[in-house]
């Protein structure tokens, strides 16, 4: 997996999680655990890279600025 198809999974998931409604608590879970497991990975793609990355927030920036997504926090 490229850092790329890394980045654009994660902002999908992340995204998704953000996009359900409130009472989907079984969904949200199973993504919430997808999510963090392309977070991971993501991070560990990020460092085999050699781009430096301080925290998750810093990571998840640079995943929706790989997909082309404005980041939501920003």
């Amino acid at each position: 997996m490229t850092l790329q198809e890394a980045a654009h999974i994660y902002v999908d998931l992340v995204l998704l999680e953000e996009s359900l409604a409130p009472g989907q608590e079984q969904a949200r879970q199973e993504i919430t655990a997808l999510r963090s497991k392309y977070h991971d990975r993501f991070t560990d793609l990020l460092r085999a890279s050699g781009i430096p990355c301080a925290d998750r927030f810093e990571a998840t920036q640079r995943a929706f600025e790989l997909a082309g997504h404005p980041s939501p926090h920003s």
